[in-house]
């Protein structure tokens, strides 16, 4: 076979592959709750990208493997947990990361990956390079009709395969809006399938065009590396080309060293007065030595989410001061590094501060899951400036590369430690200590927790086996294996076993 016969025949090899992960990818998902099935897909994916544009394939490093294994243990997390917050916000996050890990590997512009322009890339391959090969793949479809229809034909009929294409989506929001709108109208919606007899436009239409679109979508993805358009200025304007004009470049943002400087002591004077009053009664609070006239309550609210704000201001600043020139030169530069220091040392007194008024008004009310969230909040943003700390005394580390790698693992920690098990074990011990239990809040955590209180039941005499019991009744539905999940079956298989045992 030539070289030309090849070159025709690969695009329709790459259609195929991407219709057939597409009609893969509604079997896995349509009707079906993620599970299993979303690292089966995600591999079946990369396998996919990777195979059909491997000649763009830059050599993996070492944050190469550490992307892709962040965002492999993420989609694990859909068989391992049942974590509500992360299970809906990894819907967004996995799918991001592996549009920027995919455009990192395989874009022709070998960007670095602490620039900023690789956003930039990731939505151009996401949108016009992706949309720009649908007309690629009816092209193909189109070719292989030889000299049956006439040019003429082909041309209509290729046009009116696209528009319809495009009209079936806006049908479906249109035609739902005004069922909305007028009953009438609804109830011949509904009567429609019946009017038509066999025919249906539910379930099996939308399957179809689920894969029609998401095929469409894979191949626009994946040929948009294999076959890039330059978006650049000087590509859409060739008036610049004659005249040999470089696209301008984005003004670089900076501050005078002087001024900041001057910013720096004005702050640092209201904040080191701040951290010396913080000091006369933050570390005796625990032992109730508060401000006059403050009870608990009184003190964990007091100032809480101001502080977590001063912090995130403190921190953008020090990212300004930390831009090219920010920092001047010679005895400014010191002078500079020294209130920097000092910044970040208050910054952590603050964050320390707010981090024990919340450990106060959770030892006073109670854990709960968004409590503990906004703890790892808090203990990231010290990790950050303390990174920002390093990088004062040295440029030689570069914060995005820092910042990168840290928010990685940070994350896929934050969906590994299990915060519906610690927090159920944090309001036991609670408890036992001050014979405090919110039972209605510990059943609003995911199924991973069901084994703690189950156990805690136990110990109990019972406390929460009305809880356990209504669990357990509604636990008790079969679902497809697409969703299968490990705390699930674990938790529907502990309570089953514990009612078990109770009745014998």
């Amino acid at each position: 076979m030539s070289e030309n016969e090849v070159r025709r025949i690969r695009p329709l090899v790459v259609l195929g592959a991407a219709f057939l992960l597409a009609i893969i990818h509604q079997y896995l998902f349509f009707g079906a709750q993620p599970g299993i099935s979303y690292p089966i897909f995600v591999t079946l994916f990369y396998v996919f990208i990777l195979y059909y544009a491997r000649e763009q394939r830059r050599p993996f490093s070492w944050f190469s493997y550490l992307w892709l294994a962040a965002i492999g243990l993420l989609s694990l997390t859909y068989v391992l947990f049942q974590d509500m917050f992360f299970f809906g916000f990894n819907l967004l996050v996995i799918p991001i990361l592996i549009l920027l890990h995919m455009t990192y590997m395989l874009g022709a512009d070998r960007l670095s990956w602490g620039e900023g322009k690789l956003i930039v890339k990731t939505l151009e391959h996401f949108l016009p390079q992706n949309f720009r090969h649908w007309a690629t793949a009816f092209a193909q479809l189109r070719s292989k009709q030889g000299g049956k229809i006439k040019d003429e034909r082909k041309q209509v009929l290729i046009k009116v395969l696209i528009g319809l294409t495009i009209s079936c989506p806006i049908l479906l929001v249109v035609v739902s809006l005004l069922s909305s709108a007028d009953g009438v109208f609804l109830h011949l919606v509904q009567e429609f399938p019946n009017i038509l007899g066999n025919l249906s436009l539910g379930e099996g239409f939308v399957r179809v065009m689920w894969v029609l679109l998401f095929g469409l979508g894979f191949f626009g993805f994946v040929w948009g590396f294999v076959d890039p358009k330059d978006y650049s200025w000087n590509a859409r304007n060739p008036a610049l080309k004659q005249l040999n004009m470089e696209t301008p470049e984005l003004p670089v943002f900076r501050i005078d060293p002087v001024i900041m400087a001057t910013i720096l002591i004005s702050i640092n004077m209201v904040y080191v007065l701040f951290v010396f009053v913080q000091f006369s009664y933050l570390f005796g609070a625990w032992e109730g030595i508060l401000p006059t006239g403050s009870t608990y309550a009184d003190y964990a609210r007091s100032g809480f989410f101001e502080l977590v704000m001063v912090t995130g201001i403190n921190f953008i600043l020090l990212m300004l001061c930390l831009l090219p020139s920010g920092e001047g030169q010679g005895l400014l530069r010191r002078i500079t590094r020294v209130l920097l220091y000092i910044l970040v040392a208050c910054s952590g007194v603050m964050l320390y501060s707010a981090f024990t008024r919340l450990s106060l008004y959770e030892e006073a009310y109670g854990y709960t899951y968004t409590r503990f969230l906004v703890h790892a909040f808090m203990i990231f943003l010290g990790l950050l400036l303390g990174l920002a700390a390093l990088r004062i005394g040295s440029k030689k580390i570069s914060l995005a590369k820092c910042y990168i790698v840290l928010g990685l693992v940070s994350y896929v920690v934050m969906n590994y430690i299990c915060l519906d098990v610690i927090v159920a074990n944090k309001n036991i011990e609670r408890y036992v200590t001050s014979g405090k239990l919110d039972a209605d809040y510990l059943f609003t955590l995911s199924p991973q927790a069901i084994p703690t209180l189950i156990d805690f039941s136990r110990s109990q005499n019972g406390i929460l086996d009305n809880g356990l019991r209504r669990e357990w009744e509604v636990s008790q539905s079969s679902e497809k294996w697409q969703s299968f999940n490990v705390s699930r079956y674990r938790a529907e298989h502990e309570l089953k076993e514990y009612f078990k045992a109770e009745t014998k």
